[in-house]
């Protein structure tokens, strides 16, 4: 299905001598991309801009409705806020929220506890990504809610570009009604997803395991031309928000992170 393509275009704004500078060795992996973020859980007391850069003046493309914009994102008591909002910015007639992680990610377990928006064509997401912008093959991992049915996730993974390996999920309640738990557990010959620490998809076909470090994105954002995929899009006349509470990533081999950790609970 539909995802976007361009959505590091912009971080090339984020000078690559800092990226080299923030450099964490790790142990040597089979992994063709080597990353240069290590484990970590962000909770949300502040957004930190070491870790993210805030998308902000673009849109991805035609499909999307909606501009990239930095006033659509913050923290309130604790939690990330997303928004998107009838707004003229840009060449959209919307706003809508985007983050990602300044540093790229490797083999590990994903995790991010979250509430989705409300609105048919609206599409929030928690996923990996690294593509051409950052001179690599478009690499992906997703958890995506779709505004047609927040009753389920799709889970899906594109491997140089290539995907076709959606799979859609139940979140029981609603995926808008209140905060879940989504991770995937990304190894050199295994992929696992999980919702609320249940399995729900396991992938163990290396051409369809992606195999480059990818930086980590949130983001809200809507269409008027993708209805097929995620619903006719029809604004309710207030904001929509997507509430992150927490992310985390542990590098494989290491110790769990927190006490909810799904690493904690894996063999």
């Amino acid at each position: 299905m539909m995802t976007s393509t361009n959505h590091a275009r912009k971080l090339g704004l984020v000078s690559l001598a800092l990226l080299g500078a923030c450099f964490i060795p790790q142990a040597a992996s089979a992994q063709d991309d080597q990353p240069t973020g290590g484990s970590f859980v962000d909770n949300f007391e502040r957004l930190d801009t070491s870790r993210w850069y805030v998308s902000d003046g673009w849109n991805n493309g035609p499909h999307q409705n909606c501009t990239w914009s930095r006033k659509q994102v913050g923290i309130k008591d604790g939690v990330l806020q997303l928004q998107f909002i009838q707004s003229k910015t840009g060449e959209r007639n919307y706003a809508c929220g985007e983050i990602q992680t300044t540093k790229r990610y490797g083999y590990g377990t994903y995790e991010a506890r979250y509430r989705t928006a409300t609105g048919s064509g609206l599409n929030s997401a928690f996923f990996t990504y690294i593509g051409p912008t950052d001179k690599k093959p478009h690499d992906e991992i997703d958890f995506e809610v779709l505004g047609k049915n927040a009753g389920q996730v799709q889970v899906n993974q594109y491997i140089s570009a290539k995907g076709g390996n959606e799979k859609l999920v139940p979140v029981v309640g609603g995926a808008d009604q209140g905060f879940n738990d989504y991770a995937f557990v990304w190894e050199k010959d295994r992929l696992r997803y999980y919702v609320n620490g249940k399995l729900v998809q396991e992938v163990t076909d290396p051409s369809k395991i992606p195999t480059n470090a990818q930086k980590i994105f949130f983001s809200l954002w809507g269409t008027d031309t993708l209805s097929g995929w995620m619903g006719k899009f029809a604004y309710s006349g207030q904001p929509a928000t997507m509430q992150v509470k927490r992310v985390a990533f542990t590098a494989s081999g290491e110790k769990c992170l927190f006490p909810e950790s799904i690493t904690c609970k894996l063999d």
